[in-house]
């Protein structure tokens, strides 16, 4: 039997790179065009560059431009530019109104992309500069000697369920680097420890999210309008709860939909998959999909706590870039082109450091950021979101046009954020949802949407989502709030059994998990740990994601 204690392997690079999306790969690219000499490597988790990656997405084009000035974006597969922007108001289930369309979402010069095909896009230049990236490999720990980030270690691979290694054991792999720029997306589970360990949050707002729940569609060539963007607000959602709609027309007869719900929402008995599915059949939005083919699924959660939530992005022997740090710009509903720069410019003080002394901590990284056009757009939008939450839908609304308009961004306060797992009410306080049955022709249970995002873990493996207080999820999270995260989880992964009979008890569907967050962010008593599962687990999202 193999020893869970043996010794790890080590590799030693210049700068290690943590997560292979957009963030990630730009800033691996960056640094070999500013060093050809860096070793530098890039560690993802998902089976593949891509497979992990979900948005929207309509891409500003700008960080890439600068990245890579002589490249056509509309090279990139399936890049779709934008031809129309359509903002709509659902005001029930049966009407709507045209609005105008907020400046921040105007899309001229924009491109409807794949994300997915973006960083598998990215992920080719990287390699072809000399990076090497890695998929596949979980990065599960932090190696942290000294006061400093010294790399990380992936996470062993054939552990059983009973925590004993089994025949297929192999130790992870220790990645060392004199820099470790992590790039693990909205809520990294590495990254939250980071901002636990070195208290990179002491100055900065509670971040807050949404969740983002996607369905790709080949619909019919007569629905298809090559170029369109379409959002919406309101319907299904009460005035009091933020969120909204996407639908992107791209590619050939492919139509992205997708709903965020913003997981500051209060009655347990809510659920964002079913307010998606429910959203679908608003008659301003369902003739697009009829004789339409559902071919894929996903959810992830995202950043919208903008310039106030950022933390402290730099600690000894690392940084924060991208959505990591939480750089989306929610009023644009784009955090691509933030992400990008905010990794352009980590690369740059890295390269420098490099260049230099080598100091403990790049705090150079921080004050090129807040000289860049980054800092401007998100200072300029910062009192947007959280004006929904303080005055609610209409007041959020008057707050935008007053901000936009009047202020233009200069307005002399700044609202707070605030975090989002404590704003769930009594599920005595609330009224339960009656969500109508699915007809599986435009609407869906979640069971076979997993199934399209081609979800897959081992299942001989300790699970990935962990209760720290296993207690809790009877005493409070049932008893109290009618178990929450069986409604906010977009994938049934948590399932009460046994309620019928009086003695109810939480099962864990880790295989279902789609990675999204949703449950590390939105637990009442933040009772549940996400952590990495095997390498190569999870979601394996098609090029058109």
């Amino acid at each position: 039997m193999s020893d869970l204690n043996q010794p790890r392997e080590a590799m030693e690079f210049d700068v290690l790179v943590v997560g292979a999306g957009p963030a990630g790969l730009t800033a691996a690219i960056k640094l070999k065009q500013l060093n050809p000499e860096l070793a530098v490597c890039v560690v993802e988790k998902g089976s593949e560059v891509g497979a992990h990656t979900l948005s929207g997405a309509v891409l500003e084009p700008r960080a890439l431009k600068e990245l890579f000035p002589d490249v056509d974006p509309g090279l990139i597969p399936l890049a779709t530019p934008v031809a129309e922007d359509k903002f709509i108001f659902l005001l029930d289930d049966a009407k709507s109104i045209a609005m105008p369309t907020p400046p921040q979402m105007h899309n001229e010069g924009n491109y409807i992309v794949s994300l997915g095909n973006v960083v598998r896009w990215l992920g080719q230049q990287a390699e072809e500069l000399g990076v090497e990236i890695y998929p596949g490999f979980a990065a599960a720990e932090l190696l942290v000697e000294g006061g400093r980030v010294v790399g990380v270690a992936t996470g062993d691979v054939g552990i059983g369920k009973d925590g004993e290694p089994t025949d297929n054991y192999q130790r992870g792999m220790e990645l060392r680097a004199t820099y470790t720029v992590f790039a693990e997306g909205c809520r990294g589970s590495l990254s939250k420890q980071l901002m636990g360990q070195f208290k990179l949050r002491e100055n900065c707002d509670p971040q807050t999210y949404g969740i983002g729940i996607k369905e790709l569609w080949e619909v019919k060539p007569e629905k298809f309008r090559k170029g369109l963007t379409v959002h919406s607000i309101g319907w299904p959602l009460k005035s009091d709860t933020y969120g909204g709609s996407f639908l992107y027309h791209f590619g050939e007869n492919m139509v992205a939909v997708g709903f965020v719900v913003g997981l500051d929402y209060s009655n347990p008995y809510l659920s964002p998959f079913q307010e998606f599915q429910r959203y679908k059949t608003h008659p301003a939005i369902a003739p697009t999909f009829e004789g339409a083919k559902r071919i894929s699924y996903g959810a992830r959660a995202i950043n919208e706590g903008g310039f106030q939530s950022l933390p402290k992005l730099t600690f000894p022997g690392g940084v924060l870039i991208g959505c990591a740090a939480g750089t989306l710009n929610v009023p644009k509903i784009k955090g691509t082109h933030t992400a990008m720069k905010s990794a352009m410019v980590a690369a740059e003080a890295i390269a420098e450091a490099f260049a230099g002394d080598k100091p403990d901590e790049v705090t150079a990284y921080a004050t090129k950021l807040q000289e860049s056009w980054v800092w401007s757009e998100l200072h300029q939008v910062r009192n947007i979101r959280p004006a929904f939450a303080k005055f609610g839908l209409y007041g959020g609304l008057i707050n935008a046009a007053l901000e936009t308009y009047l202020f233009k961004g200069k307005a002399p306060w700044t609202f707070k954020n605030h975090a989002d797992h404590d704003h769930l009410k009594k599920a005595s306080e609330c009224q339960p949802i009656d969500y109508p049955k699915p007809d599986g022709k435009l609407t869906f249970d979640r069971l076979s949407s997993v199934f399209l995002s081609n979800t897959n873990h081992e299942e001989n493996q300790p699970a990935h989502l962990k209760l720290l207080d296993p207690a809790k999820a009877i005493s409070v999270n049932w008893d109290l709030y009618r178990s929450p995260e069986t409604r906010y989880c977009p994938a049934g992964v948590y399932e009460i059994v046994g309620a019928d009979e009086g003695k109810p008890q939480l099962q864990i569907n880790a295989q279902n998990c789609v990675h999204c967050k949703t449950c590390d962010i939105k637990d009442p008593t933040q009772n549940i740990n996400w952590v990495v599962p095997e390498g190569a687990g999870g979601p394996n999202y098609p090029g058109g994601m």
